[in-house]
């Protein structure tokens, strides 16, 4: 298969062109070179900007997906690293599961008021000690 240009991976993977250029500036990615002003990339790099993707899926920093690729630019994917991410999300759904059972029990809690329901109550004191956590914001790709 020949080279791809800059649209056509961008097309392909999902992701505008604005995203390749950083991840290049990160080092996950490495165009082979340019056609005019247009950057070319071999055909595997769609497979590496699968990685990256499912690794963003998942919930990993880009610093984090970088420790997967070798200096020669080949997945070598660290095992610890997945169960310790997959420990984190079975936490985060615990958080997630207990912050939406209490939502739905305010919304239809028989008390007058909300600051009135023991269960609002509890929800309201976890989220002033730190009990209940915002997922981590991502920073979208420059």
């Amino acid at each position: 298969m020949t080279e791809l240009d800059i649209a056509e991976v961008a097309q392909r993977a999902g992701v505008p062109a604005s995203t390749l250029r950083f991840y290049e500036e990160k080092g996950l990615i490495a165009s082979t070179g340019r056609r005019g002003l247009r950057r070319q990339y071999d055909p595997g790099v769609l497979e590496r900007l699968a990685l990256i993707a499912l690794g963003r899926t998942a919930g990993f920093t880009l610093d984090e997906i970088a420790l997967v690729f070798t200096p020669e630019g080949e997945p070598h994917i660290d095992r610890r690293m997945l169960t310790d991410k997959a420990e984190e999300l079975d936490r985060r759904i615990r958080e997630l599961g207990a912050l939406r059972d209490s939502l739905r029990h305010a919304a239809a809690c028989p008390a007058p008021r909300h600051l009135e329901c023991p269960t609002f109550r509890r929800l309201l004191d976890a989220a002033a000690s730190g009990g209940v956590t915002t997922p981590r914001r991502r920073v979208p790709p420059r």
